[in-house]
């Protein structure tokens, strides 16, 4: 029913349509799950008849998995923020995550590109969302328990990485999503004018999630992410953290036997489970080189960014060739 410009069943393709009814999305899960094919699932879907009719569908399948046949696999729904509150949350009491997609970071190219979709309306029901799995959880009962996620497509307007960072922070500071995924574009036969011709880098895609992450658990802020790069844009050469550390050569060395653990998330090549490791051990005895290759295969990355007992990096932080030196030639080949 939705014409959205990037989406092969938009209303004006010309595709052949086909649907699932119910009763075979049950099935098929089933049998996949008996056979041990699967471990859950992920169910999403185009605009049927209307947003309430769709939203009906979906939760029909995960409650008749759940009630009759007591499939205690992982179920993960698309919610249509168009439909009913009532029929979201009826979704929420049988699937593990419910997920609400944001699509594009902006409003304007929502509106330009899928003018059946509202920003605000999109947010709304992830709000609602939001309430009622805190109100779950203080009353001790279940719905959707393992939270709420998105997905943005990346490549499909002018949104600049800075951009789809910032959108991310606002829904994880505001929304309280587990997790965004990040969808770079593809181009779709006989598509508007609208899109760009080509899709954009993999690589771009990567790293982004790669950026996210340092968002999530490294205590980056977006504005520290995106400064690693150029006009808002990731370096698609090297990892977002790498290309910070470059940046900010100033801050580095740090000594790995007084380092602040913030401090220490922000090298090159360690990682949490590293840092971790390194608080504990280094209340024991001074560590050094062989120390931290123990507790990290990339060493070489960190090498340059720490100071142990018996290592100081003699101005290397300074070299012109240093990031070729760190960048590896997996890294290289995203390109």
């Amino acid at each position: 029913m939705f014409d959205c410009a990037y989406c092969i069943n938009r209303r004006s393709s010309n595709t052949p349509r086909a649907r699932f009814t119910v009763d075979e999305v049950v099935t098929l899960t089933i049998e996949f799950y008996k056979r041990n094919y699967i471990e859950g699932l992920f169910l999403s879907s185009g605009i049927i008849q209307s947003a309430d009719y769709t939203m009906e569908q979906l939760m029909l399948v995960a409650k008749k998995l759940r009630r009759e046949h007591g499939f205690a696999g992982y179920i993960h729904l698309k919610s249509i923020p168009e439909a009913s509150p009532w029929l979201i949350e009826q979704a929420g009491l049988w699937a593990d995550r419910l997920s609400i997609n944001l699509e594009l970071p902006m409003n304007a190219s929502l509106e330009r590109l899928a003018p059946e979709k509202n920003g605000p309306r999109i947010k709304n029901a992830m709000g609602q969302i939001r309430e009622r799995i805190q109100e779950a959880r203080e009353e001790r009962r279940k719905f959707s328990p393992a939270g709420q996620s998105t997905q943005m497509i990346i490549g499909a307007d002018e949104s600049n990485d800075a951009d789809v960072l910032k959108a991310s922070a606002d829904l994880y500071g505001n929304y309280k999503l587990k997790r965004v995924y990040y969808s770079a574009f593809s181009p779709i036969e006989q598509a508007s004018r609208l899109l760009p011709p080509k899709p954009p880098p993999l690589a771009r895609e990567h790293r982004l999630y790669q950026a996210d992450w340092l968002m999530r658990f490294y205590g980056f802020s977006v504005d520290e992410i995106a400064s690693s790069g150029d006009a808002g844009m990731l370096d698609l050469e090297i990892d977002p953290k790498l290309a910070w550390a470059l940046k900010n050569r100033g801050v580095f060395p740090i000594d790995v036997n007084s380092g602040a653990r913030e401090l220490l998330l922000r090298v090159p090549g360690l990682g949490k489970r590293a840092v971790d490791k390194i608080i504990v051990a280094r209340r024991h005895t001074k560590l050094r080189a062989e120390d931290i290759k123990r507790l990290t295969s990339s060493f070489k990355r960190a090498a340059p960014f720490l100071i142990t007992a018996d290592h100081r990096p003699s101005g290397l932080t300074d070299r012109a060739d240093l990031r070729q030196r760190i960048a590896t030639p997996k890294q290289l080949s995203l390109l």
